[in-house]
């Protein structure tokens, strides 16, 4: 159900970029006699029934079946009643929803969600957790994603990366399980009972981490935003476990250490604003996270020109200039590259910078056809000595299928490519290539799949598209 997962997670993400308030300073002074409104310290979510004021909010526009859900007497852990999830087979949809409360709470004493499950067979929940909650764009949403669970009722326990933070929260429990492929588990049924908030008193090793604990680097530019990526919280359970939650940024205070180059704001989104050398770190509730960036900023950076070729003799890949032929996997994570990319705005033109590359890839998510076209164009920009970067055009074949051989690199299998140096690059300006589909692309063109880069190890690209004069 992965795929639903990741529409269901940029659902959230819209919601949050639409609704978020955004804190004016975190060092406001607030008068004397202002009176902040304080919410019943109430952790029930489902004991026996919906605590007051708890509903069920199906996704029903990302395709959850919203009769999945059920509250039975037959299957219980404790007490009368238990939530039932019928999870459907592929392609029938899947079981996701929020359960909101119109009864605001304050949950900042506790110190995690816990709840009893069990399953018919043995599965994996894609995401369980807490904090979907549209009134404050679901700044304080965390999950576990992959939860493993048994045919037997356990206990589980999800930690919560800082509970003072949620002192007026509606979103007590979010869900999303289902079959993303054929033979993918589905077809099955899962029981929750005695959902809560708790203080357990038994959490601890507190690890928060950014950028997945890894200290990055990134060349950037002024007018350039860049976003903090994998944000998690990692605590020691009673139980020995290490378990590992998904939290939003919210929980997080994110620091530069030069605010002329580089600001953060609550969502952890950095504004590059002059040029020089920052440091991105972040502390969750008084601990130092794990991870870092550094961003060089060489300033101000050109836009690439402006492409002119006609819409219709146009088949683009990553252009503010045209409509894309396909969406694309910029980041396809290939074993062994050492690459950083991101989309990036230069001053609202989204480009894409790549850092340490060796080696990368762009995959079409459709192949195009471009059997009446004779060129790729691509626009190049280097900050620092880089000269050339080599890229290869592939054509992946009927069976739309990337077949390398992994030793020589060279396509294998029905597909063909096309190898051309981006070479002469100049640093601190664009240079322009019109690359013509040669070699055995002359007679397979048909089923353009992928780019793979390599080399640099750092440059921009834009204005990524086939064409025909």
């Amino acid at each position: 159900m992965e795929n639903k997962v990741y529409k269901i997670s940029k659902l959230i993400a819209l919601l949050s970029l639409g609704l978020t308030v955004f804190l004016a300073s975190c060092e406001r002074e607030f008068s004397d006699d202002v009176e902040f409104a304080t919410f019943p310290p109430n952790g029930d979510v489902f004991i026996d029934n919906f605590s007051p004021g708890l509903d069920f909010f199906p996704f029903v526009g990302d395709g959850a079946d919203p009769q999945a859900f059920s509250v039975v007497n037959d299957m219980v852990f404790s007490g009368t009643s238990a939530m039932r999830f019928d999870v459907p087979n592929f392609g029938d949809g899947f079981v996701g929803a929020a359960f909101n409360t119109t009864a605001n709470r304050d949950l900042s004493e506790f110190d995690a969600l816990t709840f009893y499950a069990k399953a018919s067979q043995g599965a994996t929940i894609n995401e369980i957790g807490f904090g979907v909650n549209a009134a404050n764009g679901n700044r304080f949403q965390a999950a576990v994603s992959g939860l493993e669970i048994s045919t037997r009722w356990e206990k589980y326990v999800i930690p919560i990366p800082d509970a003072s933070r949620l002192i007026d929260e509606t979103g007590l429990l979010f869900l999303s399980e289902g079959a993303s492929f054929e033979g993918d588990e589905g077809g099955y049924i899962f029981w929750l009972d005695e959902v809560r908030f708790e203080t357990l008193g038994t959490i601890g090793q507190p690890r928060p981490a950014i950028f997945s604990g890894q200290d990055l680097t990134e060349q950037a530019f002024t007018g350039s935003t860049l976003n903090v990526t994998g944000l998690t919280f990692t605590a020691n359970l009673e139980s020995g476990e290490n378990q590992t939650v998904i939290a939003a940024p919210s929980y997080f205070n994110f620091e530069s250490s030069n605010t002329d180059v580089a600001i953060v704001n609550e969502l952890g989104e950095i504004s590059v604003i002059g040029a020089g050398t920052t440091q991105i770190t972040a502390i969750l509730n008084g601990v130092l996270a794990e991870g870092s960036l550094e961003i060089t900023s060489t300033g101000g950076l050109p836009f690439a020109p402006t492409p002119t070729v006609p819409e219709a003799n146009v088949r683009s890949i990553f252009s503010d200039a045209y409509t894309n032929a396909t969406a694309s996997n910029f980041t396809p994570n290939f074993g062994g590259s050492t690459t950083e990319t991101s989309i990036v705005s230069n001053n609202g033109d989204n480009i894409l910078t790549y850092t340490n590359n060796n080696f990368t890839g762009i995959i079409f998510e459709n192949t195009v056809d471009a059997s009446s076209l004779g060129f790729l164009h691509v626009d190049v920009f280097v900050q620092d000595g880089t000269s050339s970067v080599d890229i290869q055009i592939r054509d992946i074949g009927p069976d739309q299928t990337l077949e390398t051989d992994v030793n020589t690199g060279l396509p294998i299998g029905d597909d063909a490519d096309f190898r051309f140096t981006l070479n002469g690059l100049t640093q601190g300006q664009w240079t322009s290539f019109d690359i013509p589909l040669s070699g055995d692309l002359v007679n397979q063109r048909d089923n353009l799949g992928a780019l793979i880069l390599v080399g640099g190890p750092n440059f921009i690209l834009d204005n990524i598209y086939f064409f025909t004069n």
